[in-house]
């Protein structure tokens, strides 16, 4: 069962950071970004790949965060369940 919630986070949050992936790198070259005043020394597709990353991180939190939301407010104050 910790597989599938993994699966229900992890793979909407992967097709989330693509999307973002494609409009960011569509808008921005990764060549005339800078960091701090000076220029990126990575190639592009090290930016690529570390910004894919961190996206897929942050969409990753969100989704975890609302499946964390939905749980009913009995099972995390223990009440026993009303079938």
């Amino acid at each position: 069962m910790l597989a599938q919630r993994w699966m229900w986070i992890a793979w909407p949050a992967f097709l989330a950071a693509g999307v973002m992936e494609m409009l960011v790198f569509s808008v921005f070259d990764p060549m005339d970004m800078s960091w701090w005043g000076q220029s990126v020394e990575l190639s592009r597709s090290a930016v690529y790949t570390i910004a894919f990353f961190i996206f897929w991180a942050v969409f990753s939190v969100a989704g975890y965060l609302t499946m964390l939301l939905s749980i009913p407010a009995a099972k995390v104050n223990g009440e026993p369940s009303i079938s």
